[in-house]
């Protein structure tokens, strides 16, 4: 399917990389420039080179974005690059696990910044140029906003914020024919989730356990399955979808418990 999104550029935040890298896989086959920006060059590069070597576009820019005043810096720097942005993926995190009981406010207001904060300034600092293109925005989400997790406030209270900022600012953005949504995810098998998945006990016997409840085919989300479904949304095939909050998780969230049985 042709998405109409050749030679747009679209920055996608921690794009080297899980669920970051599938998007940036999709949208280079779409056409699209695909400008991943995350604090690691060499991941950077890498991501970047990968999709040359293989006929695509794609750009790189180095930024820690927990720091505000260089997701400032990225964004000018894919301008002067460019000269435009048509899409932003806010996709960057990590689920830190700074929880309640043994967490603290230092810790917790780091993880804001590390899964929230810059979900604004990016949005904040792109919104000149997606005026111009009447560009998208997609903000990926977890399930741990809807269900908890445990353990995990800073992250969860994050998840809620990018939820509730996806429907504020898809009310804002409307008068410039901006579409903002969410893509909320549950468990997708990612480098990260790889790692934690390690540092248990029994591996197996706990991903045996997760998939298990997983209704539609007891298997996790694949990083492609969720990237399809962020591209179609950036591009000008989903042009009335706006608001949206998708849950692209094999009905892990939504359907009866029942089907994990099924």
């Amino acid at each position: 399917m042709n998405l109409q999104l050749q030679d747009k550029v679209i920055i996608v935040t921690g794009g080297a990389k899980g669920i970051g890298w599938g998007i940036v896989e999709v949208l280079a086959r779409e056409g699209a420039v695909p400008v991943i920006l995350g604090r690691n060059e060499a991941d950077n590069l890498r991501a970047m080179e990968t999709i040359v070597a293989n006929g695509g576009k794609a750009w790189q820019v180095v930024a820690e974005l927990s720091k505000p005043e260089e997701c400032a810096k990225a964004v000018q720097q894919v301008i002067a690059q460019f000269g435009q942005i048509d899409g932003l993926v806010n996709n960057a995190g990590v689920n830190d696990g700074v929880g309640l009981e043994h967490g603290d406010y230092v810790r917790f207001m780091e993880s804001l910044h590390k899964n929230l904060v810059h979900y604004y300034l990016m949005a904040h600092h792109a919104l000149p140029e997606l005026k111009k293109t009447k560009g998208s925005i997609v903000n990926i989400t977890s399930k741990t906003a809807d269900t908890g997790q445990g353990n995990t406030s800073a992250y969860a209270a994050s998840n809620g914020g990018r939820n509730a900022l996806t429907r504020e600012w898809a009310v804002e953005l409307a008068k410039y024919s901006i579409r903002v949504n969410a893509v909320v995810v549950a468990e997708c098998f990612t480098p990260l989730y790889e790692n934690w998945i390690k540092t248990l006990p029994d591996p197996e016997g706990k991903l045996k356990e997760i998939t298990s409840k997983i209704p539609f085919e007891h298997r996790f989300t694949t990083a492609e399955e969720i990237a399809n479904m962020t591209v179609f949304l950036l591009s000008p095939l989903s042009s009335h979808t706006t608001g949206q909050l998708i849950h692209v998780d094999g009905g892990y969230v939504h359907l009866d418990r029942a089907m994990a049985n099924a």
